[in-house]
């Protein structure tokens, strides 16, 4: 039995994904519940057949269903200098959208 996977890329990252996993990537536009179409696959294994791009596999697609979009938990950036009460606090949440891969293929 073999598993049928693919790597993608979007926001600058790449990801492995297959089908059934819900990953979170950078912010995409689209409605709660809409499919969105990755086009952009590196390299895929299907039925145990291994195909890599150069630099991406032509006719692949991974098709995908927009989850939810939230936004990570709090990282705190402080900046301290002794002495002089210097001290510079920040807070970032980077927004997120989960993507729930609904089909891999290759024509």
């Amino acid at each position: 039995m073999t598993i049928d996977y693919a790597i993608i890329t979007t926001g600058g990252k790449q990801y492995r994904v297959r089908e059934g996993d819900t990953v979170s990537v950078e912010t995409l536009d689209g409605e709660i519940g809409s499919d969105f179409i990755f086009d952009r696959v590196l390299m895929t294994s299907i039925s145990g057949k291994l195909t890599i791009g150069a630099p991406a596999v032509k006719g692949a697609k991974v098709v995908g269903q927009i989850a939810e979009h939230g936004k990570a938990d709090k990282v705190i950036a402080l900046r301290y200098k002794n002495k002089t009460r210097q001290r510079v606090k920040r807070g970032h949440r980077q927004p997120f959208t989960s993507i729930t891969i609904k089909s891999i293929s290759l024509k």
